[in-house]
């Protein structure tokens, strides 16, 4: 196991590698000038072009990178173009937020996912069935963006039961959970319902049913225990997913993670901060996807990494 995890943390590297290449061009891409605003726009030109030598946008792009790089192996994203203060401090200030929006996310969307589309199994092809795939067609198709001003307009103006934004208020995560495990919901749920129809068909069910044992045993440990693998699956892959995805959500609902962060700083073409933030996006995505492949062998002694 130790040398499975070694192994892939060593193949994350020209990973992160590629990554980094690639937000480094993509935000020089960005139309405006980040000396420029940072100067002001009655800036004369010299002073921007002070500020652009300082800042080392004066320099050849193959220069600029070999700066970063050399920056970003000793652990050093460097410093903020709009608060002088280093990414790294920014990155680790916000972190904390997103990762608890993430997991109380996921927490919810696995138990109701895995939950409704288990009840969608069993009752296959009836009432329930069909309201639970409706509602997973909803959650499925509906932008979060705008999921996320409805609840606000009905629970925040209309009801006024729970703040519209921020996140010092008592429920104030609610909204922001509830909207970013909305996607999540519906693809748990559909995946639990493929992945239990098909198992419930096999013979190890039905001999256990033969057996006499209770309908909660059959379900709970032979079935669903057995079809765990590719529910892990999904719900490892979406909340890798909701620690980058919650931009839009976080925008929504004034939360101070790294969503917010990436967007302010992309409007101040803050390049540090915004190739910070994407890098440690990457390094986590990298991480949940190990956690759910090592978990594979404690669902599934079966299975050997050799």
């Amino acid at each position: 196991m130790l040398h499975y995890v070694a192994r892939r943390l060593v193949a994350a590297v020209p990973t992160l590698l590629g990554v980094s290449v690639v937000v480094f061009m993509m935000v020089r891409l960005l139309p405006g000038d980040p000396a420029r605003i940072v100067a002001g726009l009655l800036a004369s030109e010299s002073d921007v072009e002070h500020i652009r030598h300082q800042l080392g946008l004066d320099e050849p792009g193959p220069v600029q990178y070999a700066a970063f790089l050399a920056r970003l192996l000793h652990f050093d994203l460097g410093t903020s173009v709009r608060s002088g203060q280093p990414v790294v401090s920014e990155v680790l200030a916000r972190l904390p937020w997103t990762i608890e929006l993430a997991v109380t996310s996921i927490a919810v969307a696995a138990a109701l996912g895995i939950g409704g589309g288990l009840m969608a199994a069993l009752y296959h092809n009836r009432r329930m069935d069909m309201l639970i795939s409706a509602v997973m067609l909803f959650g499925i198709s509906m932008p979060v963006y705008w999921f996320g001003l409805m609840l606000i307009v009905v629970f925040a103006i209309k009801l006024q039961w729970l703040p519209a934004a921020g996140s010092q208020e008592p429920g104030a995560w609610i909204l922001p959970t509830l909207t970013l495990a909305a996607f999540s919901v519906a693809l748990i749920a559909r995946m639990t319902r493929s992945t239990m129809l098909e198992v419930l068909r096999t013979d190890y069910v039905r001999t256990a049913r033969a057996k006499g044992l209770v309908e909660r045993a059959v379900v709970y440990g032979h079935a669903l225990r057995n079809g765990l693998l590719p529910i892990v699956t999904v719900v490892g892959h979406q909340f890798g997913t909701l620690l980058g995805g919650a931009v839009l959500t976080e925008t929504v609902f004034g939360w101070p993670g790294l969503g917010q962060l990436l967007v302010d700083a992309l409007f101040a073409r803050d390049y540090p901060v915004v190739q910070g933030i994407v890098l440690t996006f990457s390094a986590l995505f990298i991480l949940v996807n190990l956690a759910v492949d090592v978990l594979y062998g404690v669902i599934d002694p079966r299975i050997q990494y050799a």
